[in-house]
This record gives structure tokens, sequence and C-alpha cells, in this order.
């Protein structure tokens, strides 16, 4: 596609950094609805209230992700008032850093992979037999993974299991959608670096890896999209990193890592959004 003009996007985490840049695409784009999802109300009112006024219609709802009821709750209204969407932006997601040992079980460990991982499964499970169905119009799955599911990193070990387990799911309902016929659905995976929305603040980017921006990030992430590219490692590194340690002894890439390109202290001054 050239732009979503015309489509019904969904976007969750829509209340603020990359969620609200989407959204704001989406509307830029002339797209016929956007469907916002977020957790936090008041951000979610204000973001809602700055898309009015255009031919995009907006629905607000606030969804706690990490619970299937509200999921599917919501989106039995969002069909109803809007209709079932087009394109789908799991982009909701959160970061508890420190050592593993370090983690709650509930809020640290359940949470980062419910809502990381199990949350996007649910919502794309939800809509994907509306999408199946609909073969006039191209869909679009738009999952954002980072860096950590490609490379592993002290500071970040749960974190890091999510971004692992979304990578394989989404590549792999990739593969399912194309090989029993429904080609009019394409899946992207974002898998970027560190980016400066706040929920990484105090990591430092490793070496040849700049800290990427919010609207870099998602313009990239858009246009992939878009064109239907199947994976977008951002920035090139990311892929340099995943070669590299596909092709070298563990303990050759753990002296690269650590000491050259200083990737396993990246996290050492994390402190995330207050």
């Amino acid at each position: 596609m050239d732009s979503v003009s015309g489509r019904t996007v969904l976007v969750t985490g829509a209340a603020r950094g990359m969620g609200e840049l989407y959204a704001r695409r989406a509307v830029a784009e002339d797209a016929r609805a956007v469907i916002l999802w977020d957790l936090e109300q008041v951000a979610l009112d204000e973001v809602s209230a700055s898309l009015a006024g255009t031919a995009t219609t907006v629905l607000a709802q606030r969804v706690d992700i990490s619970s299937l009821d509200d999921i599917t709750t919501a989106a039995a209204t969002a069909r109803e008032e809007v209709g079932a969407p087009d394109i789908l932006i799991n982009n909701a997601g959160i970061v508890r850093g420190g050592a593993f040992w370090e983690h709650d079980p509930v809020t640290g460990i359940d949470a980062t992979m419910r809502i990381n991982t199990i949350a996007h499964m649910w919502i794309t499970r939800e809509f994907l037999p509306d999408m199946m169905a609909d073969t006039a119009t191209p869909k679009h799955i738009l999952n954002i993974a980072s860096a950590a599911g490609t490379v592993a990193n002290p500071g970040m070990t749960v974190y890091a299991a999510s971004k692992w387990a979304m990578i394989g799911w989404s590549d792999s309902l990739r593969l399912e959608l194309r090989k029993t016929g429904h080609r009019h659905i394409r899946v992207t995976t974002f898998c970027p670096s560190y980016i400066s929305t706040g929920m990484f603040e105090g990591a430092r980017g490793p070496a040849l890896t700049p800290i990427l921006t919010p609207k870099n990030a998602t313009d990239a992430a858009w246009r992939a999209m878009l064109r239907g590219a199947p994976v977008l490692y951002k920035p090139w590194t990311v892929r340099l990193s995943m070669v590299l340690r596909g092709i070298l002894p563990v303990r050759a890439w753990d002296f690269l890592a650590g000491r050259v390109f200083k990737v396993y202290s990246s996290m050492d001054e994390f402190t995330g959004r207050s």
C-alpha cells in the first residue's frame, strides 16, 4: 500500500510515545477510522481530543491488554462502532530492568510476558478471523519487537524473553498465513535498538548503534509495514550483531559484545521512565 487512506487502524499503547505517533500518522494519511487502545485514561483523552475535527473517526478506548476480558469487550465495541481493523499495530509494551532474581514474579515476570507478548497474541487472535474473511481489502499486522529479542543482554532478561517470543510468534504467523493462502494479510516484525521514548531512560547505545528517535523509528516501521516487509532491523548494527553472534564461538562473541561493542554494559545505568 501507499498509505492507510480509507482503512481502519488499531494502535495499542496509543496514548504516548511511538503509539501516539502511529495514530497521528494514520490520521494524517486519511484513515477512515483510528482505534486508540491504552490504559492511561488522561493521556488517552488528550490524544483523542487532539485528533478530533478531522475526517478520520477516532475511537479511544481504555483497555488493559493484560486482561483477555478487557480485550474481547473492547473489540466487540470497536466492531460495532467503527468495524474491525484493517491494520493492527501491536505497539504497547513495558520494560523492567535489573537482574533476573530481582524481578517480582507477578509485577515483573508475569506482567512483562503478558503485556509484551501474550496480549498481542490475544489481540491478533481476536481480530484475525475478521481479517481472514475480508479478502477484498489488504490487511497488515505490525508487531513491535526489539533488538533485545535477537541478542542476549544482561539487565533485561525478562524483557528479552518477551521480545524473543514476540519475534518467533510474529514471523511464524507470517509464514502460516502465507502457507494457508491468506496472502492478503501481511505481517511485519520491527526490531529496533534503544529508542528515546523514556522507557529506556539511562540506557546507552552500544558502539555504532545510536539511540533512535521515536519519529525516525516509527517512520521506518510504518514504511516497512506499508510495503509488507517481513522484518525490519534498525539500525543496521542490529543485523550485524545477529550475524556475528551466529558465526562466532560464544566466548568470542562475548568478548566482542562485552569489550568492543559494549552491548553487555548498555543497561548498567538504566533507570526507565519515572
